[in-house]
């Protein structure tokens, strides 16, 4: 009687053996991660159609000068800035 006992141990402990192991795996798993944009933005400047330099203008196409170039710069200015949004926006986008 003993002898089937000890048998059945030890098949069992072989088996015990020989069983793949669960082991531990390394996996690199890519999680995109929100980063703060920061552009390098020049400073804003001083419009030169304030009011001021409107009213000390002299004539009205000097004054016609001053908003036509103030408006210059400010889509210069808005341009700049769109060009510095789409940047962080097409760098932060996730890659499949």
């Amino acid at each position: 009687m003993k002898a089937p006992c000890i048998a059945v141990a030890c098949l069992t402990c072989a088996a015990c053996a020989t069983a793949p192991s669960a082991g531990e795996s390394t996996r690199e798993v890519s999680v995109p991660v929100a980063v703060t944009c920061q552009p390098a933005l020049k400073a804003k400047r001083e419009p030169p159609d304030t009011d001021e330099a409107l009213r000390s203008a002299p004539d009205l196409f000097t004054r016609v000068k001053l908003l036509v170039a103030g408006r210059l710069e400010r889509i210069s200015r808005e341009r700049e800035l769109e060009a510095a949004l789409r940047g962080c926006t097409e760098t932060q986008a996730p890659t499949p």
